[in-house]
């Protein structure tokens, strides 16, 4: 049984797992969730679907870049990018929440240069990634979460 095969069957538990985390995260407004030992800090990301319009969220660990924060689109290695990943190059202008802080973003992809720069500081919070690119042929995005003003919705 190779490593996608364990995941996929792994996906039921894991799922309720995040879906706990998202609701103790937000029923707390960010006190509880933020941060979870052995990884980076955890923000919650609304995102609508590419394809369905429906509103969903996500929780992801980021890696702060100035005032922006970036997060990583690695699936754990998956071939394929997370859906989440798709939904905001659809519809890039959303929110997160990171601790007790929600903010209005706009999502974008990395450039060949941030990537560079950023990649390195992504595996150093979690040296997870390293293992995921090296499981896929695909290179992992970063997505950088640009801060904006709230009545920005371009």
């Amino acid at each position: 049984m190779g490593i996608l095969d364990l995941a996929d069957r792994a996906w039921p538990v894991l799922s309720r797992v995040m879906q706990a985390h998202r609701a103790l995260y937000r029923a707390t407004g960010g006190r509880i969730g933020h941060r979870v030992p052995g990884f980076p800090p955890m923000l919650i990301l609304d995102h609508v679907g590419a394809k369905s319009g429906e509103k969903r969220t996500a929780v992801l660990s980021y890696i702060p870049d100035g005032n922006d924060v970036a997060i990583i689109a690695s699936k754990g290695g998956h071939p394929k990018n997370p859906a989440w990943f798709h939904n905001l190059k659809a519809n890039p202008v959303t929110h997160v929440q990171l601790g007790t802080e929600r903010r209005p973003v706009r999502a974008r992809v990395a450039n060949e240069q941030e990537h560079a720069r950023l990649w390195p500081v992504a595996v150093k919070a979690y040296p997870g990634y390293r293992t995921y690119q090296e499981r896929t042929e695909r290179q992992i995005p970063i997505v950088i979460l640009e801060r904006r003003a709230e009545a920005d919705h371009r």
